[in-house]
């Protein structure tokens, strides 16, 4: 089996950003089926040119990436956002033309417009078209209020609505999407939700080199790692610090990049907070490192009910390296934080409920090591990336049989 998946935003082990896609390339390719990834030289993360510059890249055995031509403003405004989404669009068509023998094309969103490029050329070269959901836009770019033009709304959800009645099978990876992808024209949905692979991490690993990299022995270290956007809200971590800042023994590490970094560290500035230190994003096979170094870890979305809908995907690499979630964040990842006693949650958009869990995780560590135990056992039963690339494999053998 020969699939094709068009994904902007993908990202290789040894770069920053999500690899679910990459994990589960590497598996399929792993069964003896082929593999081409058209993406971006453009980190979706940083707006930077990728570690991996040249146009052809053959990742792993059965694996092959190809780089298609992407406008490089990403992170400029939102405006030069939409370009860069539509050079991708465009570019990668062209790019997967050229790709040969092809079964299944596999699309994902966000971003949607990608979508109508796998589709067309599903349609061209006779091939299933696979799209996956792993968030509901345009809904969240309205509800965070960068999506506002009616024109642009109107057509993002004709375009959605079109892929999902036009395709062959629909993937999600959160519950929370099942409902609004079938009622919007879905005939076929499956859920993978997102995952980790928990032998990327190490559990009892006490991450002294992080920590004496980073000048942070003796702190019970609360880390953030991904996105710095508009709906991360870190802006509320920094609130949630200077009501902790008499308290030395905490410290709180922003991990990652995104268009909101400068301003956040601006106010970080302006504010006089000491204990909160930004680090630079790092390659997946390089978290393992920076997850060992943290006492606690933090998953926080803007106060939307669109939200909470998501699994975003840093909560099980949380689980997968043992470390407790602190999780501000409402809806389905509640519910699995909680099941599985991994964490405690507190009120989205709020710094003192912030600050409050974090104070109860650091005066009872032997609790915070009870329940990052708990979470990674959790994971291994449900959410373990072998699995669920396992499922997937299954869905894809049928849809093309």
């Amino acid at each position: 089996m020969h699939i094709l998946l068009i994904h902007q935003a993908f990202a290789a082990l040894d770069e920053p950003g999500g690899t679910r896609h990459h994990e589960f390339a590497r598996f399929l390719a792993s069964k003896g089926h082929r593999v081409t990834v058209i993406a971006s030289p453009v980190s979706y993360l940083t707006g930077t040119k990728s570690g991996n510059a040249p146009s052809n890249l053959s990742s792993s055995p059965g694996v092959h990436i190809l780089r298609a031509y992407t406008y490089s403003a990403l992170h400029k405004s939102f405006f030069h956002r939409l370009l860069a989404f539509f050079s991708f669009t465009f570019s990668s068509f062209f790019a997967g033309l050229g790709v040969q023998d092809v079964d299944v094309v596999w699309g994902t969103s966000p971003p949607i417009f990608q979508g109508w490029t796998a589709w067309l050329l599903a349609r061209l070269k006779g091939a299933s078209f696979l799209f996956e959901v792993r968030d509901l836009w345009p809904d969240f770019a309205i509800a965070v209020g960068v999506l506002k033009n009616p024109i642009l709304i109107a057509l993002s959800r004709w375009l959605e609505r079109f892929l999902y009645r036009h395709a062959d099978l629909m993937v999600v990876n959160s519950p929370g999407y099942i409902q609004p992808v079938s009622a919007r024209g879905a005939r076929r949905v499956e859920l993978i939700p997102n995952g980790s692979d928990p032998e990327m991490f190490d559990p009892l690993d006490t991450g002294n080199a992080f920590r004496t990299a980073h000048r942070l022995q003796n702190k019970f270290v609360v880390l953030y790692a991904g996105a710095h956007g508009i709906s991360n809200d870190l802006e509320v971590v920094l609130q949630a610090a200077r009501l902790l800042a008499h308290r030395l023994d905490i410290h709180f590490v922003l991990l990652g990049d995104g268009k909101e970094k400068p301003n956040l560290q601006a106010r970080a500035h302006e504010w006089g907070v000491k204990n909160v230190t930004f680090l630079p994003p790092v390659p997946k096979n390089e978290m393992r490192a920076a997850l060992a170094g943290a006492d606690a870890c933090l998953a926080i979305l803007k106060p939307l009910e669109e939200y909470k809908t998501t699994y975003p995907n840093k909560v099980f690499d949380y689980m997968a390296a043992g470390r407790p979630t602190i999780l501000a964040i409402d809806g389905v990842i509640r519910e699995v934080v909680q099941a599985a006693g991994a964490g405690l949650f507190c009120r989205p958009g709020d710094p003192q409920a912030l600050a409050g869990a974090v104070l109860e995780l650091a005066s009872n560590r032997d609790a915070a090591l009870q329940m990052g135990l708990a979470g990674r056992a959790y994971l291994e039963r449900h959410f373990s990336r072998q699995a669920l690339a396992e499922k997937l494999e299954a869905c894809l053998r049928e849809l093309v049989a």
